[in-house]
């Protein structure tokens, strides 16, 4: 749906995850996107819904940060929500999760949502209540330069930046050549920080789904990889999807290196956003993510997350 993709592109509210290709990539749920539409056949308000199958209980369908396009209008959304309900009704779901792009002091859609009939939750604070993260940290690059970005970073940023560059740190563009090498950081980060590292044919399907939108950033340090990044550009936004680094030459800082090299990477393709995506900051976790995380604190939306809608 050519249509539909330029749709999400453009609008304020774009996320990859609301993509078909994104879709194909979870390639153990089922798809349905709704859409509304205007008298002109123009789309205005769209939704992306993932839907698989539970042992025991049936299915569920999920919609994750969606929807996108004209939310608070209270007729378009009440169009999407009973285009929704259908597709449930098809499924025979037993919940539907929806966990918008919506911060979660917006009362105005909140209450929008409630008077369809939504039920919120905005009690879940750990990673295992709720699907996405619930706190992100976003960069505003609109209207910004690299200097002007740089500047306002911390001390301590830029002198971990410019130290990996001083000693030798190296950053390579990668692509399917790079997977080994980035698989093998990914395994050695999931040891360290006590977390499962999904299989290596998920990071392939990804960039097979995304070949223009994703690629593999390695650093190398005297041609040893020592840290990887794989973002992502869709719309006018970027996203730090995945990353990982070695556990030896840690004091070479070369994850701000590559957090500042996908950052300049950003502003050249004219991204208004650098998405680091989600943290838990209630477990004040000291692993490299967090600490990189807030090292590029300034000018930092830290969006209080999101209330996960359910109806």
């Amino acid at each position: 749906m050519k249509k539909y993709e330029e749709f999400i592109k453009k609008e304020k509210l774009c996320d990859f995850q609301q993509s078909e290709e994104w879709a194909k990539v979870k390639e153990f749920w089922k798809n349905e996107i709704v859409i509304v539409e205007d008298e002109n056949k123009n789309i205005i308000a769209s939704m992306s819904i993932l839907i698989r199958k539970l042992p025991i209980f049936g299915n569920i369908m999920y919609v994750p940060r969606g929807p996108i396009g004209e939310i608070y209008d209270e007729e378009t959304l009440r169009k999407l929500t009973t285009k929704m309900k259908e597709v449930a009704k098809k499924y025979k779901a037993f919940v539907i999760i929806i966990e918008p792009n919506v911060k979660k002091e917006n009362k105005e859609f909140c209450s929008l949502v409630k008077k369809l009939g939504y039920k919120i939750n905005s009690k879940a604070i750990k990673f295992d209540q709720e699907i996405q993260a619930r706190h992100n940290f976003r960069l505003n690059l609109e209207n910004k330069s690299e200097d002007e970005i740089f500047k306002y970073f911390a001390s301590k940023t830029r002198y971990n930046v410019r130290l990996a560059t001083k000693k030798g740190v190296i950053v390579e563009e990668k692509n399917k050549d790079g997977i080994d090498e980035f698989y093998e950081l990914m395994k050695e980060t999931g040891k360290r920080d006590n977390f499962r590292t999904r299989p290596k044919e998920y990071f392939e399907k990804i960039l097979k789904e995304f070949p223009y939108q994703t690629k593999i950033y390695i650093a190398y340090y005297e041609n040893e990889p020592i840290s990887a990044i794989m973002p992502m550009i869709y719309g006018n936004k970027m996203w730090y999807l995945y990353g990982a680094s070695s556990n030896k030459h840690r004091n070479l800082m070369s994850t701000y290196l590559l957090q500042w090299e996908m950052i300049k990477l950003a502003i050249k393709n004219n991204c208004k956003v650098y998405d680091f995506r989600g943290v838990s900051i209630e477990k004040r976790r000291t692993g490299w993510f967090i600490q990189v995380q807030e090292r590029f604190w300034w000018r930092i939306c830290r969006v209080n997350r999101r209330n996960i809608y359910t109806i």
